[in-house]
């Protein structure tokens, strides 16, 4: 597939991109909407896979759309400038040889994640010129590009893994001239040639905080990440501040969204379950829990941790949550003052018990995690004292990490 791409202009699209996201109330930096203005797109999103089949197909239907084709453009320059998740690699293939057209089979490894979430993380991290700026897990390049055109050039560096993504995203972003650097490697272990950094983002999920990435922090400085749980349901974000004095603080906030996890980390899925529930959602009986608003971000954040090894399925008429492993499911209402349960596990009981806990605890909506260097264990609360929220992050080793 060429990289060739001619296109005369599309400042339009980005000013339509911009317009919305500012409209949105989602975009408030000044240099974020200017950078994202200046940086072109399709020079970091040459191609894009769309999904053909509806869940749960396996083997995958894919189309990949190629920009340079005329036939493709229209909906290619539509897609990079929306605000969906871009796909862009398969099976960590390589990228330079891609045919456009129908493709079956395999799975994304790579993606550039969609704008509303890569605004709303530069925006915490306060990007500002001169600031020395690590990104864990680039993918293409979208946020190092936009967060090298705040900072100055030279000053943003990006950590690949991927060999086949890193020389794509590096010779894109050499094309559109922002002076960022992607080197491969592990993200895991960050970048300690050029430490320490202001700014650190990790465009991944991570169970808990590497210890490389604090130590490469500089005083004053912010790092942002999604802490993983084995469920996709409910995200947890953290940001990480090391004053100039005196030890860092770490803050997780639950979410609507989050990134993916890292490469080996299998998320539980309630796709398998969804006919059976259907078919026979449980017995019934009383519950005095309404289901909790999904704005309620603190308790379900609670949840992921602590009542650990279930999902929510989204698509479901009413409120859905399975266990799959353990065979078991919840299913609410609607709005009649019972709950349907399946299965050895009482889900819906621990949810009742959590968040009782949760109330006697001051419903939290923010939580601290401890960062001690030299702890073995990376431990979260709602606060002081026995009423508070606890418990303990998994640590990197139950990770499964990808052979060479």
């Amino acid at each position: 597939m060429s990289v060739d791409i001619q296109i005369t202009d599309t400042s339009s699209l980005r000013a339509a991109m911009v317009d919305r996201l500012t409209s949105a109330g989602v975009l408030t930096d000044p240099s974020l909407r200017d950078a994202l203005l200046d940086v072109r797109r399709e020079m970091l999103l040459p191609h894009a896979y769309v999904r053909v089949s509806g869940p749960g197909a396996d083997p995958i239907d894919w189309r990949l759309l190629d920009g340079s084709h005329p036939e493709d453009r229209r909906e290619w320059l539509d897609l990079i400038h929306s605000d969906e998740s871009i796909l862009l690699q398969r099976d960590g293939e390589p990228l330079d040889m891609l045919t456009r057209g129908p493709v079956t089979g395999g799975h994304m490894t790579s993606m550039s994640t969609y704008t509303p979430a890569t605004v709303e993380a530069l925006q915490a991290l306060g990007l500002a010129p001169g600031l020395r700026y690590l990104e864990l897990g680039p993918g293409p390049g979208v946020s190092l590009a936009l967060a090298a055109t705040i900072t100055g050039p030279g000053l943003a560096t990006g950590v690949e893994r991927d060999a086949h993504m890193a020389a794509f995203a590096q010779r894109n972003l050499d094309r559109l001239g922002v002076g960022a650097a992607v080197v491969e490697g592990d993200a895991l272990d960050g970048h300690e040639a050029r430490a320490a950094y202001d700014r650190i983002h990790s465009g991944i999920g991570v169970p808990c905080v590497p210890l490389a990435w604090v130590e490469q922090l500089a005083p004053g400085g912010r790092l942002l990440t999604t802490l993983a749980t084995r469920t996709p349901s409910w995200p947890g974000q953290l940001l990480v501040t090391r004053p100039n004095r005196g030890r860092e603080e770490a803050v997780l906030r639950g979410r609507p969204r989050g990134y993916r996890p890292m490469l080996g980390y299998r998320w539980l899925s309630a796709l398998d379950h969804r006919a059976r529930i259907k078919a026979d959602p449980g017995t019934a009986r009383p519950t005095r829990l309404a289901p909790p608003p999904d704005d309620s971000y603190g308790f379900w954040l609670a949840a992921a941790y602590l009542v650990p090894g279930t999902v929510r399925d989204f698509q479901a008429e009413t409120m859905t949550i399975v266990a799959p492993e353990d065979d078991s499911w919840a299913v609410v209402g609607p709005g009649d003052g019972t709950v349907r349960i399946h299965g050895p596990r009482d889900v819906w009981a621990e949810l009742e018990d959590l968040h009782a806990h949760w109330e006697v605890a001051g419903r939290p909506e923010r939580y601290t995690v401890d960062l001690t260097v030299g702890t073995e264990a990376q431990h979260v609360a709602s606060g002081p004292g026995p009423k508070a929220l606890t418990w303990t992050l998994p640590p990197l080793a139950t990770v499964p990490r990808p052979t060479p």
